[in-house]
């Protein structure tokens, strides 16, 4: 668990209105963003919401080095901070680098090196979820 203080809930569950719902893809906007920045690499956003209560959204990307995957977890939780005061509820993996998980709530990032991704294949253990088109993510 982190020591960032929570200052917003993001709190978007079934029975969210629609500024809530737009807050939260306002957010993983920001994250993909973020991770664009970085040169993230085959960015996937999974609306999840439908099929799990664990989060509204997961965001994957690929990074492809160790560095890469913790610049690019830093250039989010940065990013999140500075443009909406949001910290993380809880930050895994940043010491080996190959996966970091970083929870928001109701969006969920994982940053993988490309053999944890290929290995964990998110993508498919998640393939009854919506995917979400990035290019309307992006400014």
């Amino acid at each position: 668990m982190s020591n960032y203080p929570q200052i917003k809930s993001l709190s978007t569950k079934k029975n969210a209105t629609n500024s809530e719902q737009d807050e939260t893809l306002e957010l993983t906007s920001i994250i993909v963003q973020a991770a664009l920045d970085r040169k993230g690499d085959n960015i996937v956003v999974i609306k999840v919401s439908e099929v799990s209560y664990l989060a509204d959204y997961f965001v994957l990307i690929t990074g492809y080095s160790n560095v890469q995957v913790r610049a690019i977890s830093q250039a989010i939780a940065q990013k999140l901070e500075v443009e909406k005061q949001i910290y993380p509820q809880g930050l895994e993996g940043q010491g080996e680098s190959s996966w970091v998980l970083i929870d928001y709530g109701d969006v969920i990032v994982h940053i993988l090196k490309p053999e944890e991704r290929e290995f964990y294949n998110l993508e498919a253990f998640w393939g009854h979820a919506e995917r979400i088109d990035i290019s309307e993510l992006i400014n």
